[in-house]
C-alpha cells in the first residue's frame, strides 16, 4: 500500500513549519523566567524557595496537563490545541508583565505553563499525519532543535529588553510573540485532509489512557525522557543562571553566552541523534544511557572540583546537559513505534510528563536546600554561594538513579512483551528494538 498523497507534500512542510515556529515561541515563553530570576528576586522580594516556586508552578501545570493534552489532541486535533496554547500564553505573559506581587506573578506563570503544555505534543502529533514514517525520527529531532532557538529569544533580545526597558516592556514583547503563534496556528496549521464518509467513533478517554499506559514501551519512553531531560530543564528554567553568576563567579554576559550553548548543541546533536535512531533502532536505549552517563559524570566533576570550576569544565558540563534535550526525543520515538496511531498523542503526553515532573521536583528541592543551608549558617549568611550550590545541585544524582532504574525495568518488560507477542514494531523497526 502506497503512502497517502498528502504525505511529504509542499503543504506538509508548510504545516509543520508553522507549527514549529509556534513551538519555538512557546520555548521562548518557557525559558524567559529563568534568565529573569535575579530581577524577579528584586521585583517580588523573593527568597530562593519562592523563586523556585515560580518555575515549579509552571512545571506542575505543564507536567499535569500532558496526559489530558495528549488525550485531547487525539480527539480534537493538533490545530485546536496549538491555537489554544498560544492564547493561554498570551494571557499569562500579559498578567506577568503587570504583576507586582508573588501571587499575581504565579497566576501569570500558571497560564504560561498551561499554554506551553498544549504545544509540543500537538506538533509531534502532526508528524505521522503529514509525513512518511522514515522521516519522522529526524523530523522529531529537528522539531526539538528548531524549538530550542526560542532560548535565543529569551537569552538575547529578551534579556536586552529587560535591562534596557525594565520588566513590563520585556514581558509585553513576549505577549506579542504569542499573538504571532496564534495567527500561524489559525491560518496555516491543519489536521490533515478529511476522510470521506462518516467520522469514526472516538475512543473513550479511559480506553486511550489504559492502552497507552499498559504498553511497556510507553513507560520506557517516560523514564527515558525523565532521565535525559530534567537536568537541562533545571539549568535553563531556574538554577543555571544563578549557579553560573553567583556560584561560579561568571559575569552575567558570559553566563548568558554559556546558556546559548544549549541552542548550538541542539542544532548539532539533534540531527546526529535523529539519524542514529533512524539507522540503529535497536540501540535507542543504549544511546540514551550513554548520554545519561555523560551528564552524571560532568556534574560529578563540577561539584567535586575544589573551588570554582574552570571555564572549560563548565562548558563541558553545559554541553552534556544540553545533549540531554535531543536525547529525550528518543522517548517520543518509543511512544510512536510501540503504539497504534490513534493512541500516539496520549502516549506522547505520558512520555512528556517524565522530564518535566523530574525537573519540578528537582527545582523545588534545590531551592529548599539553598534556603535550608542559609538558615543553618546563621543570620547574615549569603543565600547564593558555591558550597550551597554544590550540595543542592547534587540532588540531581538521586533523580538520575531513579530514572535509570525505571529505564532498565521497563526495557526488560517491553522486551518480554514483544517476545510473547512475536510482533514487529509499527514503522518497520525489528523485534530487537530496545538495545542489547
Amino acid at each position: 500500500m502506497g503512502k497517502p498523497a498528502h504525505h511529504d507534500s509542499a503543504r506538509s512542510w508548510l504545516v509543520w513549519g508553522a507549527a514549529v515556529v509556534a513551538y519555538l515561541i512557546a520555548v521562548a515563553q518557557r525559558t524567559s523566567f529563568g534568565v529573569a530570576g535575579l530581577e524577579a528576586t528584586e521585583r517580588f522580594d523573593a527568597s530562593a524557595s519562592i523563586l523556585a516556586t515560580f518555575s515549579v508552578v509552571q512545571l506542575v501545570v505543564y507536567a499535569g496537563l500532558q496526559i489530558p493534552v495528549g488525550v485531547l489532541v487525539d480527539r480534537w486535533g493538533p490545530r485546536a490545541m496549538i491555537t489554544g496554547g498560544a492564547a493561554l500564553m498570551l494571557v499569562g505573559q500579559l498578567l506577568l508583565a503587570m504583576a507586582d506581587s508573588v501571587g499575581a506573578g504565579l497566576v501569570g506563570r500558571f497560564f504560561v505553563g498551561a499554554g506551553d503544555a498544549m504545544t509540543f505534543v500537538s506538533v509531534i502529533r502532526l508528524l505521522p499525519i503529514w509525513f512518511s514514517g522514515y522521516r519522522i525520527p529526524m523530523l522529531t529531532q529537528v522539531t526539538g532543535m528548531v524549538g530550542q532557538l526560542g532560548q535565543l529569544l529569551s537569552l538575547i533580545p529578551f534579556v536586552a529588553l529587560l535591562h534596557m526597558w525594565s520588566w513590563t516592556p520585556a514581558f509585553l514583547s513576549l505577549a506579542a510573540l504569542s499573538v504571532l503563534a496564534l495567527l500561524l496556528a489559525l491560518f496555516l496549521v491543519s489536521d490533515g485532509p478529511r476522510a470521506a464518509g462518516p467520522r469514526p467513533a472516538q475512543p473513550r478517554v479511559r480506553a486511550l489512557l489504559s492502552h497507552a499506559w499498559k504498553e511497556p514501551g510507553t513507560r520506557l519512553g517516560f523514564w527515558t525522557h525523565f532521565t535525559t531531560q530534567f537536568s537541562a530543564n533545571v539549568f535553563l528554567l531556574t538554577w543555571g543562571y544563578p549557579f553560573l553568576v553567583s556560584g561560579q563567579g561568571l559575569s552575567p554576559a558570559l553566563a548568558s553566552g554559556l546558556l546559548s550553548i544549549f541552542v548550538l548543541v541542539a542544532m548539532v546533536f539533534g540531527p546526529i541523534l535523529g539519524a542514529a535512531v533512524a539507522r540503529y533502532p535497536t540501540q535507542r536505549s543504549n544511546i540514551a544511557f550513554g548520554v545519561i552517563l555523560g551528564i552524571a559524570l560532568s556534574w560529578l566533576a563540577v561539584v567535586l572540583w575544589p573551588g570554582r570550576a574552570p571555564l572549560w569544565m563548565l562548558v563541558v558540563l553545559i554541553v552534556f546537559v544540553a545533549i540531554g534535550g535531543p536525547a529525550s526525543m528518543i522517548g517520543f520515538d518509543f511512544a510512536r513505534t510501540f503504539n497504534p496511531q490513534h493512541v500516539i498523542g496520549t502516549a506522547t503526553g505520558i512520555v512528556n510528563v517524565g522530564g518535566f515532573m523530574a525537573a519540578l521536583v528537582c527545582v523545588y528541592v534545590i531551592g529548599w536546600l539553598m534556603d535550608f543551608q542559609q538558615k543553618a549558617a546563621g543570620p547574615g549568611a549569603e543565600l547564593y554561594n558555591l558550597d550551597a550550590f554544590r550540595w543542592a545541585m547534587s540532588f540531581q544524582f538521586i533523580v538520575i538513579a531513579i530514572g535509570v532504574i525505571g529505564m532498565f525495568v521497563t526495557r526488560g518488560k517491553a522486551r518480554r512483551n514483544l517476545a510473547l507477542r512475536g510482533e514487529s514494531l509499527p514503522g518497520g523497526a525489528a523485534k530487537g528494538v530496545l538495545g542489547k
